[in-house]
């Protein structure tokens, strides 16, 4: 649950990060395609309401204009995107752009605010250092019309010879460093977007495990249910049949019939029983009304009146709530590991201990029991079935278990699963 919040946190952080970006990117290509006609019909109306205007002055600006309109437009709006791609149109277009401003400005000087639209349209040029080229060319035009050539003192050449480094330095690599972050950035949310992918995708295969994982509880504890019924109660009611017909078959020869109904009901009880023990294990009562240490410490406390063998039961960590397969996991484990030992370890002392790590949760289930020899637990008397549905049931859930035992020392069970949270389910309208 924290985990899957912190990434639909950076998701949403992350969005909000490229619309951003994507804003700005979208009014930066406005701005570049609009303000050459922008700064050109500022400059065209300043030029013609300045005083002193002929009729023939008019005429050449509104010429000298249409021809700088119509170069912009056909070199530069018509070019598709990516412009930068259109290496030598774009060079030839740059070069045009800057001689018909020169002409606007030896006609008019006002024309320098057009010219400044080199300053922005060089970054289409590449390789970059053309590109710096490109604005120091532009700097040198404005600076060199607007001021007047030649300078006659040395500081009308050196305020002259800063301003264009200074300029050309702070708008070329300034722009070359813009769109080194621009590619940063760019590299940046593919990054993300693939990484989005990959919970999206991660999400999606942890739902699938889930459902399979339930299907094969399913399964599971169907074919549990088969043994149960052929191991217990089919043989129990096989046992009351022949007891049954025991019975008749004394009476009616007048034998001990008295002692065959007796085995026959002790036969029904212990069915009953099993099929009760059976039906119980298909829904975890303790579970429902408790978190997973109480329910642990009700069965052991259960079963310790019932075998009257004490069971010291403990709880390490900060308790989490669980996903129900793994709390079920580590119950059925509890279960499965009490009733070995009631069965075959005649113990006189059992511990048991829930311990919450960082990412496992851990079940430890000890006796000091007769032991046996761990490496042929699976042909360990009647332990090796249960034995082996332990390890089935957490390894369901990507857990492992662990068995050491040695003859006359005692049996450990450890089971190890991962920390898989509850998740709340949002309540229908």
């Amino acid at each position: 649950m924290i985990i899957r919040e912190m990434n639909e946190h950076q998701a949403l952080e992350s969005s909000k990060s490229q619309s951003a970006e994507s804003a700005w990117n979208n009014w930066s290509q406005v701005i570049g395609n609009w303000l050459p006609y922008l700064s050109l019909a500022i400059s065209t109306i300043l030029s013609m309401i300045q005083p002193g205007q002929t009729w023939t002055t008019r005429t050449e600006t509104v010429i000298e204009v249409a021809v700088a309109a119509g170069w912009v437009f056909w070199m530069f709006t018509r070019v598709p995107e990516p412009r930068r791609a259109h290496s030598t149109r774009m060079i030839v277009y740059f070069i045009g752009l800057l001689a018909i401003a020169s002409v606007l400005m030896a006609h008019q000087m006002i024309f320098f605010i057009f010219t400044i639209t080199g300053f922005f349209h060089a970054s289409v040029l590449r390789p970059w250092p053309l590109m710096v080229l490109g604005v120091g060319i532009t700097s040198t035009l404005i600076n060199t019309i607007i001021t007047g050539f030649p300078w006659p003192t040395i500081e009308g050449w050196s305020i002259y010879l800063s301003i264009i480094v200074i300029q050309t330095l702070t708008i070329g690599f300034g722009t070359v460093i813009g769109e080194k972050l621009a590619e940063v950035s760019e590299q940046r949310k593919q990054a993300v977007a693939k990484l989005e992918a990959a919970l999206e995708e991660n999400a999606g295969l942890h739902a699938q495990l889930l459902v399979q994982a339930k299907e094969a509880g399913v399964l599971e504890e169907r074919q549990r249910m088969a043994r149960e019924i052929h191991d217990t109660l089919a043989q129990g009611l096989i046992g009351i049949i022949t007891q049954l017909g025991a019975v008749q078959h004394a009476k009616d020869r007048a034998g001990d019939w008295q002692w065959h109904l007796d085995h026959a009901m002790h036969l029904a009880r212990e069915s009953l029983a099993e099929a009760r023990r059976s039906v119980n294990e298909l829904r975890p009562s303790p579970l429902e009304n408790a978190s997973l240490p109480d329910a642990l410490a009700e069965i052991a406390q259960h079963w310790s009146a019932l075998n009257g063998v004490p069971v010291e039961v403990t709880t390490t960590g900060e308790r989490l709530p669980l996903h129900q397969e793994i709390e079920l996991v580590l119950l059925r484990t509890a279960q499965e590991a009490l009733a070995n030992i009631a069965k075959h370890a005649n113990a006189s002392r059992v511990g048991l201990t829930l311990s919450y790590m960082n990412d496992v949760v851990a079940l430890d289930v000890r006796d000091n029991g007769i032991g046996f020899e761990a490496d042929t637990e699976s042909s360990a008397g009647g332990k090796g079935l249960g034995l082996v549905i332990m390890r089935q049931r957490v390894n369901r859930v990507a857990g492992s278990l662990e068995i050491e035992s040695e003859p006359g020392v005692g049996t450990a069970i450890s089971a190890r699963v991962p920390t898989i949270l509850a998740q709340v389910e949002a309540a229908e309208p």
